[in-house]
């Protein structure tokens, strides 16, 4: 009987058992079936859209960038495709490992792994870094046989910047680089962050900085399909990218290089432009550099002779450098005497050699001429003593007011960014400049040297260049452009850049035509008569001489005696034809010396090229860029037959010529 209820009770618990594991059972089914539902009927969309996720992707296509060309389609600017070595250095099995295996597939050379050390400070571990570039066939070949020994390394076909004439105008044209932290930083904030998806890089200076949003084009996309591997197998769909537009300069890159062989090994800058649309012809800055030496990222070795040179040849002294004007600023003084009423052109000033101002004796060496001036003659002449006693009269507050519309001290709005404002003096400027109270004060004897274009009078070439085009103009301003159009590749479809409305300064005009007429007399028989002589137009000029260094009371400058980088700087204003202008600049050669020595002749060949068509002969250019040539020597050359480069043929793009036939 007991082993009966025994039986019972382990058949109970054996039916509770089986109950217990088939509603477990059933319920594992239940929640199975659930999330069969969840993930086939809820989730459908999302999931499937995961999966096509994994077995495709998103690949974006970096547009070609926009050409750069000059007025006459000389092309500044261009692309070439070309395979590069890459290393991803958080996939790799150790970096300085993998580089030295590397080596024993290509040469990679001891300049290629500091430049890759560089890219590496800028960049983060996880993105793709070239070692080396513009492969050979050969060499693509080899590595892709071993590729598999490489894990994180790989080769790409990219495309490059080409600055086809290297040096030349290297200051306009600018360069492009990798985009570094602070630029993706920056990018990613913008509302353009996925036009710049795949793009490496960017514009760094000049145009190609100024003009990145014209010159990159837009960014397209390809879906292609993926193996398990993530290599691409084939491509589903294709929204091709957009090339970025050609952008038009107004500079004649023929008269560029002239400019800047002229100056040979000297520094300096020049700034030309034409007075009637503010259209920049030239804009020179030397020495100069490489622009092909950013685009894969510069070396140490490069960058460093760049950037500790002596020389600053990464300097844009026409947009950046600042510099006292000299005595091409007594024009702009004469002009305000008269349209201030302060002195008529006919009132008389002696003119000892020197001018004598609470005690203190303001020389005036640069004066070929001493004894009664009126103002023309003091401007043929270049007298200091009269534009010493000018400035007294004026006062330094007024000469602010009357040089500021002018754009003296003022940044002019250029095309391109960096531009430096220099220094125009005033009474409040100088209480804002300075920090100590007696510092603040103005003196009566510092506005003496701001008459001459000395004292804390401080300008940028553009600035003086801006100038004289307005009085050129007759006191018609226009602001200056370096960039004049932009071509759609596709369409060839060009589109003006609309310049800003000329702003009229309102000077009378028999006070401007006083003022002309002396410029021109300069020319005839003044400081810079020696240099025009036989000139097939008429001009108006007026030389400069400004320190570089401040000299005591009683001492005299010697320039045989100073180092060179001390020693005065020469420069020259001027346009032409007197009478109706189309071309204006202004130009400095520093450490020099007089501006009829080293900076007129500059000025006398631009003139003959832009108006004449005619280029200097081998002789007369070397003896321009030492700074021993007056008037042109022996016979010139006829600009058109002159090779482009000298040497070669021309290369240009389809874009309309724009250069005065005179020129071409």
């Amino acid at each position: 009987m007991t082993e009966i209820r025994n039986v019972e009770a382990d058949l109970a618990r054996f039916r509770t058992r089986v109950f217990a594991v088939s509603v477990m059972v059933l319920l594992c089914f239940l929640l199975l079936a659930m999330r069969l539902v969840y993930l086939q009927v809820i989730r459908h969309d999302d999931l499937r859209a995961q999966a096509e996720s994994n077995r495709t992707s998103i690949v974006p296509i970096v547009p070609n960038r926009g050409l750069i060309v000059d007025r006459n389609g000389v092309v500044l600017a261009s692309n070439y495709s070309a395979y590069t070595l890459e290393i991803t250095p958080s996939k790799t099995n150790g970096l300085e490992q993998t580089i030295d295996e590397l080596g024993k597939v290509m040469d990679v050379t001891v300049r290629d792994r500091k430049r890759f050390k560089k890219l590496m400070e800028e960049s983060r571990s996880f993105e793709s870094l070239p070692i080396r570039t513009r492969l050979t066939e050969t060499e693509v070949a080899r590595f892709a046989a071993q590729r598999f020994r490489f894990p994180g390394v790989e080769i790409k076909a990219r495309l490059f910047r080409n600055y086809p004439y290297g040096e030349l105008a290297s200051h306009v044209i600018g360069y492009i680089g990798r985009i570094n932290q602070a630029e993706k930083a920056k990018i990613e904030d913008d509302e353009d962050q996925a036009n710049y998806r795949g793009t490496e890089y960017i514009g760094k200076l000049g145009v190609e900085q100024s003009f990145e949003s014209q010159l990159h084009g837009v960014t397209g996309v390809e879906r292609v399909e993926t193996s398990a591997g993530g290599r691409a197998m084939r491509k589903l769909a294709s929204n091709p990218s957009t090339p970025g537009n050609m952008v038009v300069l107004s500079i004649d890159i023929k008269l560029q290089k002239l400019i800047e062989d002229m100056f040979g090994e000297r520094r300096g800058a020049l700034v030309a432009i034409d007075p009637k649309t503010g259209e920049v012809l030239a804009f020179v800055s030397k020495p100069t550099f490489d622009s092909n030496l950013f685009v894969e990222g510069i070396d140490q070795e490069n960058w460093a002779m760049l950037n500790e040179s002596l020389d600053k040849p990464l300097l844009n002294r026409a947009l950046r450098g600042t510099y006292p004007p000299g005595s091409t600023y007594k024009p702009f003084m004469a002009l305000a005497a008269l349209e201030t009423g302060k002195r008529s052109a006919s009132t008389l000033v002696n003119d000892p050699g020197f001018y004598m101002f609470g005690g203190h004796r303001f020389g005036s060496p640069e004066s070929d001429r001493k004894g009664i001036m009126d103002m023309r003659a003091a401007i043929i002449y270049s007298s200091n003593a009269y534009f010493y006693s000018l400035a007294n009269e004026l006062g330094v507050d007024t000469m602010h007011d009357f040089m500021k519309p002018l754009g003296f001290g003022q940044i002019t709005g250029i095309d391109i960014n960096g531009e430096v404002r220099g220094v125009l003096p005033s009474t409040e400027w100088k209480k804002n400049y300075y920090k100590r109270p007696e510092q603040k004060k103005w003196y009566a004897g510092e506005t003496i040297s701001l008459g001459i274009g000395q004292g804390y009078n401080n300008f940028t070439m553009l600035q003086l260049a801006q100038a004289v085009s307005t009085m050129a103009n007759g006191g018609v301003k226009h602001k200056p452009q370096l960039v004049i159009a932009t071509q759609d590749v596709s369409t060839r479809v060009r589109t003006p850049v609309t310049p800003e409305p000329a702003q009229s300064l309102g000077f009378k005009p028999e006070n401007i035509e006083i003022v002309r007429n002396a410029m021109v007399a300069v020319t005839q028989g003044g400081t810079s008569a020696g240099v025009f002589a036989g000139a097939g137009y008429l001009s108006a000029g007026k030389t400069g001489t400004a320190q570089a260094v401040s000299l005591n009371q009683k001492e005299k400058y010697n320039a045989a005696r100073m180092e060179e980088r001390q020693r005065d700087h020469s420069l020259y204003i001027a346009f032409a034809p007197a009478d109706n202008p189309k071309i204006a600049l202004a130009v400095i050669v520093e450490n020099a010396g007089f501006g009829s020595t080293s900076a007129a002749p500059i000025a006398r060949r631009v003139f003959d090229y832009w108006l004449l068509g005619q280029y200097p002969n081998a002789e007369d250019l070397v003896a321009v860029s030492n700074g021993q040539a007056t008037a042109p020597k022996g016979k010139p050359l006829v600009a058109s037959t002159v090779p482009w480069p000298r040497g070669s043929t021309t290369t240009t793009s389809s874009a309309t010529p724009m250069t005065p036939a005179s020129a071409r």
